[in-house]
């Protein structure tokens, strides 16, 4: 069948042509927005889950059904402040991780309404000369495919790969079927867990007759350089660049300053588009974060200027004042140019594997 979402091919085609041209802005933090309302149990409720059996403070994904004027809020915000593609608020909308508040049968409709609300700001905003794009996010989930949940049984684990490719694909199952323009499997800390969600996702096209674009972005945990489960970014990109993912991109945990190393490995190496989006810095001693929308500008515009981006945004503790300055340091600077394939190949030491094939 061919894509029932009005609209939709043509905007693809218009993503990526937008990403030939110039350095496309990501929103900021759902997190961090949502926190400045101050929430307690009740404003989480609202009407329609006042009499819920159990508490759903923190579930941020579950405002998309409770208080949807909050997250368009948000979208318009990021919108306003120059961002072109701007993320559903699904980061939690799996089967899996909404058990923890006894809402896995929400999960389908977090997805659907997530997009929903996103799309329609997404199209408001939207000019002829200037489109703005919608991407279903899609985190990793609370469990790990390859790392034990006990420190004494090294073999245990509480989920496993059937588990978590159901979960994503029914995930972008519904954000399809809200609108969105691409998925983005974020915030990889187990590149286990992003296999099963691309598989989930390139067996769901095959039954739906059409795909959208993938969009991939890995999480390095600390100053070693790796992954939760051990992969450095280079083996990372070597494990899932059989998706032909639309973009390949770093996200949270680091800032800027810590971030930039491992942006310039992957941009050395990737055969697509590169995307960063940095946390503003360390969380400080009270859990928040300190750097400023200057202070991380003047990371991210180097990084810019020296061709490692394509897209570019903020992840935990950045907010619409800190896109707006990353939307004003990248105007006009030239896009991240896409290594030759075979470059690529080679750089990532694969090119004698090839040709032996």
């Amino acid at each position: 069948m061919s894509d029932p979402f009005p609209g939709r091919p043509e905007r693809i085609e218009a993503l990526k042509q937008a990403l030939e041209r110039r350095i496309l802005v990501l929103d900021g933090a759902a997190g961090t927005f949502i926190q400045d309302y101050e929430l307690d149990e009740a404003g989480y409720r609202a009407d329609r889950f006042a009499d819920w059996s159990s508490d759903i403070k923190g579930n941020n994904d579950i405002l998309n059904l409770s208080r949807p004027d909050i997250i368009t809020g948000m979208h318009e915000a990021y919108l306003r402040a120059g961002a072109d593609i701007i993320e559903t608020n699904t980061f939690s909308s799996t089967i899996i991780a909404q058990a923890d508040y006894a809402m896995e049968d929400l999960a389908d409709e977090l997805n659907v309404e997530g997009a929903r609300l996103a799309r329609a700001a997404a199209d408001a905003a939207s000019t002829h000369d200037r489109p703005r794009f919608v991407t279903g996010a899609i985190g990793p989930t609370n469990r790990t495919a390859s790392i034990s949940p006990d420190v004494n049984d090294p073999g245990k684990r509480n989920t496993d790969y059937d588990e978590l490719a159901r979960s994503y694909g029914e995930a972008a199952r519904a954000l399809i079927e809200g609108g969105v323009d691409a998925l983005l499997i974020e915030t990889i800390f187990d590149t286990l867990n992003a296999k099963a969600a691309i598989y989930a996702v390139q067996t769901l096209f095959d039954e739906l007759g059409f795909d959208v674009p993938i969009m991939l972005s890995v999480t390095i945990t600390d100053q070693s350089g790796r992954t939760l489960s051990g992969q450095t970014t280079e083996a990372f990109w070597n494990a899932v660049r059989h998706a032909k993912p639309l973009s390949v991109g770093i996200n949270c945990a680091l800032g800027p300053d810590l971030m930039r190393p491992y942006v310039a490995e992957l941009s050395a190496v990737a055969d697509c588009f590169v995307s960063a989006y940095p946390n503003a810095g360390l969380p400080n001693a009270f859990g928040g974060y300190d750097e400023t929308p200057q202070s991380m500008t003047t990371h991210l515009e180097e990084w810019a200027q020296s061709g490692l981006l394509n897209i570019v945004g903020g992840c935990c503790g950045t907010t619409p004042a800190h896109i707006a300055a990353f939307a004003t340091a990248v105007a006009g600077v030239a896009p991240r140019d896409i290594p030759a394939r075979k470059t690529a190949m080679r750089l990532s030491g694969l090119e004698a594997f090839s040709l032996a094939g």
